[in-house]
């Protein structure tokens, strides 16, 4: 991607105005069908200050890799998610330049939505929809107090509508984007730990030729080919979304470097069990106590193996995962005999056997 120059960016415009104005400047026109209902507003820095209360450690919702975010209430009294960019000024210009282009091009009930931004001076911030159950991570390996644990029905129900997302942006979003660092962190929960997308700042827009090549991903979740120049593909996606559907059904991290040598890396432990066969309730997350259906677990596996293949020839089609995992979601509370069908349906989907 060539240097970014924010001046591209609209001038700031009252809501109002700017949802009138389309959004000008050098963000994208609004396409028919494939656009939020507003483009995002711009903001300056004293109207975002004045929504945290001068960004005070009592509105601070969490610190992220790439800043630190607030929860704040617009003039409106609307609740928002603001997020401070970290890094230099070449690196924060470029995240919210692709977050800005991205997400005010896409509309979906699985990604998150963006109210706005703030290019004031050297401060670059991103202001989304607040959304109140937090990030994945949070919610899966360390809950709040008075949290429930997510269970079975909740962990497919997440994962379900985070492989319709990454279907929408590899087959539906115009110009199609790889998400090429989707991990649990990716994943804001809404109320009824409803999942949304989140966080697009190293999105690869494929209409965008001729980018430097880039090792761009977090360790555990990379593809083994994203290493490799002119390698990166939606398969890249697949393999990092098996990783993340991983943590969901054993309630372990990708990285845990507290647990033994062995186990410390999610795939390489799982693998062991996926290869052979065997005991593969020893995988599901022992904090469940078995509240699952068997016949579920398998096939949530058997969805899991197939997206880390090695081999991205190997793995399936993001729009298959997501139809497999959605019928899980409908099997989620049943019996665990079911006559046999539901292996068939999951194979079919995935064009197995």
């Amino acid at each position: 991607m060539p240097a970014i120059n924010c001046s591209i960016l609209p001038p700031k415009k009252h809501p109002k105005e700017a949802t009138a104005a389309g959004g000008g400047g050098g963000l994208p026109a609004p396409r028919s069908g494939n656009i939020a209902s507003s483009p995002p507003s711009s903001f300056s820095f004293q109207e975002l200050s004045n929504a945290t209360d001068n960004f005070s450690s009592q509105c601070l919702l969490r610190r992220e890799e790439s800043g630190s975010v607030y929860k704040g209430t617009l003039r409106g009294g609307e609740l928002v998610a603001i997020k401070k960019l970290d890094g230099n000024v070449r690196q924060s210009n470029m995240r919210l330049l692709v977050e800005v282009l991205i997400l005010n091009c896409l509309t979906h009930p699985n990604i998150v939505k963006m109210i706005g931004y703030c290019s004031d001076s050297d401060r670059r911030l991103l202001v989304y929809e607040y959304l109140p159950a937090g990030l994945l991570p949070d919610r899966l390996h360390d809950p709040s107090p008075g949290q429930n644990l997510l269970d079975w029905a909740a962990r497919m129900k997440i994962a379900a509508g985070a492989a319709k997302a990454l279907e929408y942006l590899h087959n539906k979003a115009k110009p199609q984007v790889i998400f090429r660092d989707f991990k649990t962190s990716s994943v804001l929960l809404d109320n009824g730990d409803w999942p949304k997308l989140y966080n697009f700042g190293l999105s690869k827009i494929c209409s965008i030729k001729n980018e430097p090549h880039r090792v761009v991903g977090t360790q555990g979740y990379c593809a083994p080919e994203q290493a490799e120049p002119g390698q990166l593909s939606i398969k890249s996606d697949l393999y990092s979304f098996g990783v993340v559907l991983l943590e969901l059904i054993t309630g372990r991290k990708a990285i845990d470097t507290s647990k033994p040598e062995g186990e410390q890396k999610l795939v390489q432990w799982a693998r062991k069990y996926l290869d052979d066969g065997k005991n593969l309730e020893q995988i599901a997350d022992p904090r469940m106590e078995g509240k699952f259906p068997r016949r579920g677990l398998y096939q949530a596996l058997m969805v899991a193996s197939l997206c880390i293949r090695d081999d991205p020839n190997g793995r399936p089609l993001i729009s298959n995962v997501a139809t497999a995992l959605s019928y899980l979601v409908t099997q989620s509370n049943f019996p665990d005999d079911d006559g046999g069908g539901g292996d068939k349906n999951v194979e079919s989907s995935l064009n197995v056997g």
